[in-house]
């Protein structure tokens, strides 16, 4: 276990539940992500209905390095940096397309679907002692899970299952076909992308329950429905309760993995009861019948409710999962993918389409309420004055967390639903993963290991 110097606890105290402004504007500590970060971690890259067929690639990120991610003729998975290891130009200009082979446009330097160097100019003579094995375009580890397709640049990172410490239960439910059955998703469509003038970990951990009330108060007064599309009634004397929801958590895991859980309870409503599908009838009936086989196969879990958001840069909200690609100490582009069941009918995904474009885009009514949010906060801590100011991440500070194996049957540290207590977990994770110096230091104690023995094969199913 990492043990923290004096200077990262000045930056990250979680023991006072305090977060120095300095982590979002410092340049030095940014070009210390890309290392230490964002170099070591597992990272999203798309999906697997992205590139169906062999030749099938797509483009994608990875802290600041392009890659590209593609299907070769042996139908594996490949992720090699885009970035020719000739002169370093870009390799692949197209977002998605099929090709086995991929041109660098400046000197012809050509590679394959598993980014092997496969042909150039003037080989004969001209690099008779040059070994073509060696001058690949660089590869990364890549890890399917589920249909989703993570890769880390480390060798010597563990694996993905490891990485995800018991979380991965929790992902593999956002990733499932919606009658329960295991990868039944698909992206729809393409990927939503723009840029943001906020710090990358601004909008992390993507669990942060308390702003709603406020943040998306417009939208409830203007058109009566809350921030995910379901009715309210406004009062516009009153702001909305913050009391604890029934059967809310906040979740965490050692490994900075954050999400909002909902238990599953006797009773419980069937997803096509939210007020959210009441001018969609083609996706409410469709649920209707889904959610009958999903409580077949999965019984009470079908209930289960779950946004995971994987450390360092992945958040879920339903089926919506964005990325936070950094640009710089004060700049993100933001990747958002929408996902639906691969064998919905077409009405079905066109109606989804629509909600997800109005909601959840640039342009869409939730997102834009966040977004202003996100760039006040970042530039309102720009000066020297306000850096010196810490941030407040005191909220059921004195609260610790539960166990959930043992008090809910379900993996992680379970927390009130109103509680800063994700954000302090997040944040403690990314000091210790910028002070580590290796995978040995950054795997958690064995005695905290030892309390999330949760982890193995399929818990709380």
């Amino acid at each position: 276990m990492v043990q923290l110097t004096s200077e990262m606890k000045r930056l990250v105290d979680s023991e006072s539940g305090t977060v120095s402004r300095e982590i979002f504007w410092n340049q030095d500590l940014y070009d210390q992500e890309m290392e230490q970060v964002f170099n070591r971690s597992w990272l999203f890259v798309g999906h697997e209905s992205q590139i169906p067929n062999a030749g099938d690639y797509i483009l994608g990120r990875m802290g600041e390095e392009a890659v590209i991610v593609s299907r070769g003729r042996d139908e594996k998975v490949h992720v090699f940096l885009n970035s020719c290891r000739h002169r370093g130009n870009r390799v692949c200009r197209y977002d998605q397309g099929n090709s086995f082979t991929h041109v660098c446009s400046f000197h012809g330097w050509t590679y394959d679907a598993t980014g092997a160097l496969v042909a150039l100019p003037y080989h004969e003579n001209g690099y008779d002692l040059m070994d073509k094995s060696q001058w690949g375009l660089l590869q990364a580890r890549v890890e399917v899970f589920h249909g989703s397709i993570w890769a880390t640049w480390d060798k010597s990172a563990p694996s993905f299952h490891e990485y995800l410490g018991g979380s991965d239960f929790y992902l593999a439910t956002g990733l499932m076909h919606t009658d329960g059955s295991d990868n039944g998703a698909e992206v729809l469509g393409g990927v939503v992308k723009w840029r943001l003038g906020c710090n990358w970990k601004v909008p992390c951990p993507d669990t942060d329950t308390t702003h709603g009330w406020i943040t998306h108060r417009s939208t409830a007064l203007a058109l009566g429905v809350g921030a995910t599309g379901n009715p309210v009634r406004p009062r516009e004397d009153r702001s909305i309760s913050v009391g604890q929801t029934r059967s809310r958590y906040t979740v965490s895991f050692p490994e900075g993995h954050t999400m909002g859980v909902t238990i599953p309870e006797e009773g419980d409503p069937g997803w096509e009861e939210s007020g959210t599908w009441n001018e969609r009838p083609a996706v409410r009936e469709y649920l209707r019948e889904k959610f009958e086989e999903r409580k077949k196969r999965l019984g009470l879990m079908a209930h289960l409710s779950v946004g995971p958001a994987i450390f360092p840069n992945e958040g879920w909200l339903g089926r919506v999962v964005r990325i936070m690609h950094p640009q710089g100490p004060a700049m993100t582009e933001i990747w958002t993918y929408f996902f639906v069941d691969k064998d919905a009918p077409q009405e079905v995904k066109t109606e989804l389409a629509n909600y997800y474009e109005l909601y959840y885009g640039p342009g869409g009514v939730t997102q834009q309420d966040d977004m202003e949010n996100w760039y006040a906060l970042t530039i309102a801590s720009k000066g020297p004055v306000a850096q010196k100011l810490d941030l407040n991440y005191q909220m059921r500070l004195s609260e610790p967390p539960l166990h959930g194996p043992t008090e809910f049957g379900m993996p992680g540290l379970f927390a009130h639903n109103y509680s800063d207590e994700n954000h302090r977990r997040y944040y403690q994770r990314w000091a210790e993963v910028m002070q580590a110096k290796d995978w040995g230091e950054m795997a958690p104690t064995k005695a905290a290991a030892a309390k999330d023995d949760w982890m193995k094969n399929g818990n709380g199913r």
